[in-house]
């Protein structure tokens, strides 16, 4: 495989962006490759290699690379109608209106312009209804680059900033509690209920290996929120409209939050966010209420297009059957693959998103257990083996998957998110026989 034209883009690239990319999980070692194009459910290298992606984007391309010419064609009508205005369009209208109908607990959307900027304000919103300042959250969850939950700490402890450049005081305002420990995050509202202005939590830990909840987790953070005054909001920006179909990853589990974020797949591969939620509390935003949140590039025309334009489709096509067909057939095939090369390793994922994730322990009798992706199920012989949060996940041979495993799997051409914690995605462009490709790269490189 040749990489020459990649390692000079790199070469070039450290002289003007901060360590060659412009986020920090894209520099992968020794360098990265710089893709030219995506093609259907590949992508292909400034050197010409060519790679089944299952990156597609972190996320947000649930058609794949190549729109729909339906799709495709609405995007450049809005493109030739000018990029933005300063001023309402329509298609704001109809995407809130697309996403109310579909989302159970959604009845209004501010749309905003990244998943980050989504968590940023749904926690400003939280704070501002109850009134209240302390925000709980998972240790292993990922927001976002915001300062509310770049925090680390000791479980029901306040934190601490886990990036330079957050003032102490603003991680003292957030409680982390384990994924998956009832005990603890029922501790902590014993103690602090009072306090608590929200529970912020992804359904699945898309940043932390796609770990799924045990049964009841969820349900236990809605009674807890409930009993204290406190807001249960889902961070969605992953899970949304790709985990559960349309209606998202709370409809599949059948819990029902007070906010949700969305992002990634509602833009359609273009830059979005959005907050939705009941009208009582999402009136609280300005210009009705007093929770101030604003944005040049909200509601940007383009990009919601894009998201409106392929969410119809997928509304009216088999996009959902095919995609989750597709994962679970990966999953189950994975879960074969292991149980005679790697049986301690664990498969996790849902739908359309799945990882293998090099658990260090499990039983020697693999009978009876979860035939394509962990479900936390207590009748699995792997259920205590099996990762329930951060720190099981920590607990796996990381640098194994960095260092040998996506270099592996790179070469036999499939383009894996880059190290063992970022969920993978498959797409309504990718096949059987990408997957039977897949599988057989997953069998050499292990």
């Amino acid at each position: 495989m040749h990489d020459a034209n990649s390692r000079e883009l790199y070469d070039r690239a450290l002289s003007v962006l901060p360590g060659g990319v412009n986020s920090p999980v894209r520099a992968t070692r020794p360098y990265p490759f710089f893709v030219e194009r995506g093609d259907g459910a590949h992508v292909v290298d400034a050197d010409g290699n060519k790679y089944v992606d299952y990156v597609m984007g972190y996320g947000p391309l649930l058609l794949g690379h190549d729109l729909p010419q339906e799709v495709e064609s609405r995007i450049q009508s809005q493109l030739s109608d000018g990029p933005m205005y300063g001023a309402p369009a329509e298609v704001e209208v109809e995407l809130a209106e697309f996403i109310a109908r579909h989302v159970q607990s959604v009845e209004m959307v501010r749309f905003v312009n990244s998943g980050t900027e989504a968590t940023t304000s749904a926690v400003r919103l939280a704070r501002g209804y109850t009134g209240r300042d302390k925000l709980v959250v998972m240790q292993g969850g990922y927001h976002g680059a915001q300062e509310s939950t770049l925090v680390e700490g000791k479980s029901g402890g306040v934190g601490s900033p886990s990036s330079d450049g957050i003032p102490p005081a603003f991680a003292e305002e957030t409680i982390t509690v384990p994924f998956n420990d009832e005990a603890a995050v029922r501790e902590v509202f014993e103690e602090r209920g009072d306090e608590i202005a929200g529970v912020l939590v992804e359904p699945i830990l898309g940043n932390c290996a796609s770990v799924g909840p045990v049964e009841g987790y969820l349900e236990t953070l809605r009674e807890l929120t409930d009993d204290h005054g406190a807001l249960l909001v889902f961070d969605e920006v992953m899970t949304g409209f790709r985990v559960g179909g349309l209606q998202c990853a709370q409809g599949k589990f059948g819990v029902t939050p007070d906010l949700t974020t969305f992002a990634k797949v509602i833009g359609g591969g273009f830059p979005v966010g959005a907050v939705g939620g009941p009208a009582e509390i999402m009136e609280g935003f300005t210009p009705v209420g007093d929770v101030f949140q604003a944005g040049t590039y909200s509601g940007h025309p383009l990009s919601l297009t894009a998201g409106l334009e392929m969410l119809r489709f997928a509304a009216e096509n088999d996009v959902y059957d095919h995609v989750n067909d597709l994962g679970e057939k990966l999953r189950s095939g994975l879960t074969d693959i292991l149980e005679d090369h790697a049986p301690e390793y664990t498969v996790t994922g849902y739908d359309s998103m799945f990882k293998v994730v090099f658990t260090r322990d499990g039983p020697r009798d693999l009978s009876g257990q979860c035939e394509a992706g962990c479900r936390q199920d207590p009748e699995c012989p792997r259920y205590d083996y099996c990762p329930k949060n951060k720190s099981d996940v920590d607990a796996a041979e990381t640098e194994r998957w960095e260092r040998l495993f996506w270099p592996a799997m790179r070469e036999q051409g499939v383009f894996l998110t880059a190290n063992q914690y970022e969920s993978q995605f498959l797409s309504y462009a990718h096949t059987e026989e990408d997957v039977e490709e897949t599988l057989e790269a997953y069998k050499e490189a292990l």
